[in-house]
């Protein structure tokens, strides 16, 4: 390998993380807009809305104004496997919330990468080495800390119950999908290959979610909502899909979902600068742990 393209690797690998470090803090900000939407409506008729709008925006983006070439896919099977992971991991959350906490969601949620970095040996054959596995770690034990604002009472009284077991259910599905967008990758364009993940996530989706949405007026629905649901379909969704496919398609799959220990943190963080309170110092010490551990397993070498 010459000096010109080890350099461009380890250029594309630097915007992989801050690929990813956008990724996190744009999923933070979708909380606060998350629970605006559904104080008004129903999570399978939100989440199907939602998609069907980021399918405009992706194919108005990608044909429309990028002028990639409408085709379709060879092989969609893979995008069917993708879409369904989504669409599970996304009505087990909403789901699981009728059940438990957010806070209890949230310690599921922290399992993700390490599933991940399991899934990566069978579907990549990457190999999460030691010292990786064990930033992960920190970082995890970070991500816990602020989850349960530094309180050991609160940790102790986490209980494993039907919630924390269908939430746990989609964290799976979403732990195997980053290393198999790598492994379905066919030099597709990103926002093409994007697109139609979307679009199978829709048809997923329908089942549960067309009844409710065609029985809803949604002229009658207030600005907030909609400003909401544009936030959660083009920020969230489709920004954050290319997000995390650009980064999927150059770093292993344990250090692409490190990032989501930054989530909680960036919660915080949003929620003080709106005025709704600062974390404590022992909380925030529990993102700096989090925020070390990732720096330590960006520094690793792949």
């Amino acid at each position: 390998m010459n000096a010109h393209t080890s350099h461009a690797k380890g250029r594309e690998k630097l915007l992989a993380h801050l690929a990813m470090l956008t990724f996190s803090m744009l999923v933070a900000g979708s909380f606060s807009f998350g629970g605006i939407a559904a104080r008004t409506l129903p999570a399978e008729p939100l989440t199907l809305l939602r998609y069907l709008l980021t399918v405009v925006v992706l194919g108005g983006l990608t044909f429309g104004v990028l002028r990639v070439p409408f085709r379709l896919p060879r092989q969609f099977w893979r995008f069917v496997i993708l879409g369904g992971l989504i669409a599970l991991y996304m009505v087990t959350m909403f789901h699981a919330l009728g059940f438990t906490s957010p806070v209890s969601t949230g310690a599921v949620f922290t399992l993700m990468p390490l599933i991940s970095a399991g899934f990566a040996l069978p579907v990549l054959g990457q190999k999460t080495r030691p010292d990786v596995l064990a930033g992960l770690v920190i970082a995890a034990f970070g991500a816990l800390w602020v989850i349960f604002r530094g309180s050991l009472d609160a940790l102790f009284a986490f209980g494993v119950g039907r919630g924390e077991l269908i939430y746990l259910v989609g964290v799976i599905a979403h732990a195997l999908y980053v290393p198999l967008i790598r492994r379905f990758a066919r030099n597709e364009h990103p926002l093409a290959f994007g697109f139609w993940v979307t679009v199978a996530t829709v048809f997923w989706l329908l089942v549960p979610g067309a009844g409710p949405l065609a029985a809803t007026a949604l002229t009658e629905l207030p600005p907030s909502f909609w400003l909401a649901v544009l936030y959660l379909a083009v920020v969230t969704t489709a920004i954050t899909f290319i997000l995390l496919q650009f980064a999927s398609m150059r770093l292993p799959a344990a250090k692409v979902l490190g990032y989501n220990y930054l989530t909680p943190g960036f919660i915080i963080l949003i929620e003080g600068v709106l005025g709704h309170g600062w974390a404590s110092p022992t909380v925030a010490a529990g993102a700096l742990i989090t925020a070390g551990g990732l720096v330590l397993i960006a520094l690793l070498p792949d």
